[in-house]
């Protein structure tokens, strides 16, 4: 099998996350949790992830990095402890339903929600953004690069924008952690979102969110700290405020181990396979005819992501064919993203998405080609 869908979680990692975590299953005890050897050793590999990661998207402090088990849990955690009914927001139409469901249910009991529109490529209109944000909005919840195109965000413009209204930053990281740069002081970003299990090549369960020091976030969850057992509210250090519970430390050990990976190869290093490897498909099916490819592929920096139509074939039953006839596995339908499918006029077809990673090799692309062209002329 071909495997065209690193979007939606990496397939292909390095051997030493599955022998962390194989480790960490025979060795650790439970983080914060005791003064023995094998509690210990979880809780120094627990620290020495989250001085990482700060490292990694240049959060200024290691213990304003909390982990959750995905980038949809981060943004509950964000948006639910950033906003309540009677707030104003601003979004946009490049969401994922991580940020659209959370944002819904707030505007149910009393959020003022606005969204700023994308066109028939799935841009955003910064300008419209911009306009559209007004002093008294508490948060602009934005993505750094489309879930369903790949189109990247104007972060540092974005956040501007919403500095000079008052409002914080947040930030839907999960196709673009360990692709592209990200750095939150440069960019301005107050809260990042991340998962550790797509472009970070760590094991699935894994994420968390990135704070600036300042930013007060509400508990999302109350329960067992390991720290203050006698108060009756969750403590309100970071990053125990955002983490009750047991933690998944085995999971972390992958993503510890993942992120070493990560720093010994060369983000950029890594990050110019994977885009050759995207642009060579691109500028293989761009030109076919019947062949529809959706987003702008003008800016060097995007995740390598290529969505696609055939003709008037439905989107599933493409990929089923991809799979079944060619053996490619890619995504299909509407990626969660309904707001950008209706701006983009896919929301009936849905899109066929090929999604690429470092370890995808030349001859793949090349099949994957082929085997779009072959579709192609089977369905004009």
């Amino acid at each position: 099998m071909i495997y065209l869908d690193s979007a939606a979680t990496a397939f292909h990692r390095p051997p030493q996350v599955a022998e962390a975590v194989a480790a960490a299953l025979g060795s650790f005890g439970n983080p914060a949790r005791g003064g023995h050897a094998y509690a210990l050793r979880a809780a120094r590999t627990v620290y020495e992830t989250r001085v990482r990661l700060a490292a990694l998207f240049g959060c200024p402090r290691a213990d304003h990095v909390a982990f959750t088990s995905n980038a949809t849990e981060a943004l509950n955690i964000a948006i639910y402890g950033a906003l309540a009914p009677g707030d104003r927001a601003l979004t946009t139409d490049l969401e994922h339903n991580s940020v659209l469901r959370p944002l819904y249910d707030l505007q149910e009991r009393g959020l003022e929600l606005d969204f700023a529109p994308a066109d028939r490529q799935g841009r955003l209109d910064c300008a419209e953004l911009e306009r559209r944000l007004r002093p008294g909005t508490k948060a602009v919840v934005c993505t750094h690069a489309s879930n369903l195109t790949g189109n990247p965000v104007d972060l540092e413009r974005v956040a501007a924008a919403a500095h000079r209204a008052g409002a914080l930053l947040i930030v839907d990281a999960a196709q673009t952690a360990g692709v592209l740069p990200i750095d939150m002081e440069v960019m301005g970003i107050d809260v990042l979102c991340f998962t550790g299990h797509k472009g970070l090549m760590g094991p699935q369960g894994t994420g968390g969110l990135c704070l600036r020091p300042g930013v007060q976030l509400r508990p999302f969850k109350r329960g067992g700290s390991g720290v203050r057992s006698y108060e009756s509210v969750q403590p309100m250090d970071y990053p125990t405020r955002l983490e009750a519970g047991t933690l998944n430390a085995h999971g972390l050990a992958g993503l510890h181990a993942a992120l070493g990976w990560l720093a010994e190869q060369g983000r950029e290093k890594l990050y110019e396979r994977e885009h050759s490897r995207m642009l060579a498909f691109y500028e293989g099916v761009r030109g076919l005819p019947g062949v529809t490819v959706y987003g702008d592929f003008s800016q060097s920096l995007r995740p390598g992501i290529v969505s696609l139509n055939i003709g008037r074939l439905d989107s599933a039953r493409a990929a089923d064919l991809l799979a079944e006839d060619y053996g490619i596995a890619v995504r299909a339908g509407a990626h969660c993203a309904p707001r950008l499918h209706r701006a983009m006029g896919t929301e009936e077809q849905g899109a066929v998405r090929f999604s690429f990673s470092p370890f995808t090799t030349e001859e793949e692309v090349r099949l994957a080609v082929a085997a779009v062209r072959e579709l192609a002329a089977e369905n004009l």
